[in-house]
């Protein structure tokens, strides 16, 4: 066989073999809960480093965005595994009934955050002295632990529409926002920096953007849920901590308006502010859930009134796939 012949064949042989490879994985598809963005950063850093083909998934990710109902699209059966919110999405799925089960918590701190000028406010409490720009959703939720844990008023409250355009013009105002979001836009188009409250340093203890399932899935493929979870763990300790810019070229192909900068501003908060490694994934890793926090900010949210005292919502979440410490060695 001649040197241009064994080229040739080996070329061959790879291709032959990467096909065979791709034709044994197992397709799978993702929902996110928005358009791409750093938040979901772990989960395209897995696609793009192989970390689901390693396990035998072919994950394909399916942005979600204004005009996108991924949670019914994974209960109509057309994908497999969704981006969920807070725990109260999952006590809800409880309370009505649905069979959707939270399998991995990918942030242990609530994103959420009030925006004050600076000096208004010196802590959470002295929120309490400005008006309060809060949507509907937040005031059904978060704004009404609140009100029962810091005595919050509904008077000091006005719709937020997504304009911080009042904020802005008012120094006796404070919003609602997302910690890598408002702050950002405000520094660079109003000119200074908010102060910035995190409602999970506040007490507000919900696990966020879970990575929920079909309880049929669990029952039926428990190796493709472990694969698919060991994967987004990975995923975050390899994004949050290693080379992310295959990830990063991933969401910005995705969402061209999410700019290189916004992904680092993102980033750096999420790591200045523990929002995916601290509390129990300090000691258990990245994705960590426990029956703790969980009962904890059920009481919460109780004593709150946001959710009835006799719910049984151990069916909503499931603690299997997580706790291992999977992946600590990469961060």
């Amino acid at each position: 066989m001649t040197l241009k012949q064994s080229v040739a064949f080996a070329t061959l042989a790879a291709v032959t073999a990467s096909t065979a490879m791709a034709q044994d994985l197992t397709p799978v598809s993702f929902g996110t809960n928005w358009l791409a963005q750093a938040e979901h950063g772990g989960f395209y850093q897995s696609v793009a480093d192989g970390t689901y083909a390693e396990c035998g998934l072919d994950v394909t990710i399916v942005p979600g965005g204004p005009q996108v109902n991924n949670r019914a699209l994974m209960l109509a059966g057309r994908i497999d595994y969704h981006m969920g919110g807070d725990l109260l999405q999952a006590f809800t799925a409880a309370k009505e009934g649905i069979p959707v089960v939270a399998v991995m918590a990918t942030f242990q701190k609530h994103p959420q955050v009030i925006i004050s000028h600076p000096g208004q406010a010196k802590t959470f409490a002295d929120l309490k002295d400005l008006t309060l720009l809060i949507g509907d959703n937040g005031f059904a939720s978060y704004y009404q632990w609140m009100m029962a844990e810091y005595g919050f008023t509904v008077e000091q409250r006005q719709p937020y529409t997504f304009n911080p355009a009042p904020f802005v013009a008012d120094k006796g105002m404070g919003m609602q926002g997302y910690l890598s979001s408002e702050p950002y836009v405000i520094e660079k188009e109003a000119g200074f920096v908010p102060d910035i409250f995190l409602i999970a340093d506040a007490g507000y203890s919900t696990y966020a953007t879970t990575v929920e399932t079909m309880a049929d899935t669990i029952a039926e493929h428990p190796e493709q849920v472990a694969c698919f979870v060991d994967g987004s763990i990975k995923g975050w300790y390899n994004y949050l901590y290693n080379d992310h810019s295959a990830a990063d070229a991933m969401i910005t192909a995705a969402n061209p308006d999410m700019t290189q900068d916004k992904i680092d501003f993102a980033i750096s908060k999420m790591l200045s502010e523990g929002i995916v490694d601290s509390g129990d994934a300090l000691e258990l890793g990245i994705g960590a859930m426990t029956d703790e926090k969980i009962g904890d900010f059920y009481g919460k949210m109780v004593e709150a009134g946001v959710i009835e005292g006799d719910l049984d919502y151990s069916s909503a979440y499931n603690t299997q796939f997580v706790n291992a410490k999977v992946g600590m060695d990469l961060r």
